[in-house]
């Protein structure tokens, strides 16, 4: 992502910080991004890089201030007036802004640590069952459907707020219900300023390991990590941490195949 693009996001997630988070303000922003996804000459109207930034922002104001909420509505206009260079990138803007909010909205109530690990978990059991990953990433079928899936296997189960976040990944998943939830993770990770880690590991943790791993984690990368753990039988011993394209390996598997290199170099 050039620095243009990232200064354009840090500004929009600035107006959407100094409003209140909730679930009703996610709502509003994932429907006016669902409506300019399906209204060509709208999103075109709101992006038009040829007519000046203020003109777009009162455009905004006049079709969106009425119908939805005051912060809502400061949010909508804030990206209407930046320059996203296309037309889907205006409206990919406003939808990481409703996510944002409903993790903001977890990180209010005190729950950001457990809607952060219930949405990571239910990633990985999606990745784990072929038909389960194959029906929420069948674009055949009605978003409707397969949102509620999501529901019959997470509600009553879940935060709200994780049952929302994981209804979103469904209906915005460009290419797989994994990638788009992994790119959630990582805007949670951002909403507390830390890097996700994910370790694999042969055996669950204790939380004392967790806690002993994570500090070992943060002084090696010299930030804070936010962990996730995932459990692979395959693994001999040690863990495999990875943080973003970073790898840091210490299983048993990874010592003998880096030592197998070594000995064929």
């Amino acid at each position: 992502m050039s620095a243009a693009a990232e200064a354009r996001l840090s500004e929009l997630d600035r107006a959407l910080d100094v409003q209140e988070s909730s679930p009703e303000l996610a709502d509003e922003l994932f429907a006016v991004a669902d409506l300019l996804g399906g209204q060509v000459s709208l999103r075109n109207a709101l992006a038009d890089p040829t007519v000046p930034d203020d003109r777009r922002r009162e455009l905004a104001d006049g079709l969106f201030g009425a119908r939805v909420g005051a912060a809502a509505a400061a949010v909508v206009s804030a990206a209407a007036s930046l320059r996203w260079g296309s037309a889907s990138g205006l409206v990919a803007a406003i939808d990481r802004q409703g996510v944002r909010a409903l993790f903001a909205h977890a990180l209010a109530s005190r729950t950001l640590d457990a809607v952060e690990d219930e949405l990571f978990r239910f990633t990985r059991t999606v990745i784990a069952h072929t038909a389960l990953r194959q029906a929420l990433d069948d674009r055949s079928a009605p978003v409707a459907v397969r949102q509620a899936l999501v529901d019959d296997l997470l509600a009553g189960k879940a935060n709200p707020d994780t049952v929302a976040l994981a209804r979103r990944v469904v209906a915005r998943a460009a290419v797989s219900f994994e990638a788009t939830a992994e790119s959630y993770l990582g805007l949670a990770a951002a909403i507390r300023q830390r890097a996700v880690a994910t370790v694999t590991v042969a055996r669950p943790l204790t939380d004392e390991h967790k806690q002993r791993l994570q500090a070992v984690i943060e002084r090696q990368l010299g930030r804070q990590v936010s962990l996730q753990v995932v459990v692979d039988p395959t693994v001999l011993g040690g863990a495999r941490v990875q943080v973003g394209d970073e790898v840091i390996e210490g299983t048993v598997v990874g010592r003998l195949a880096a030592a197998t290199k070594q000995l064929t170099q």
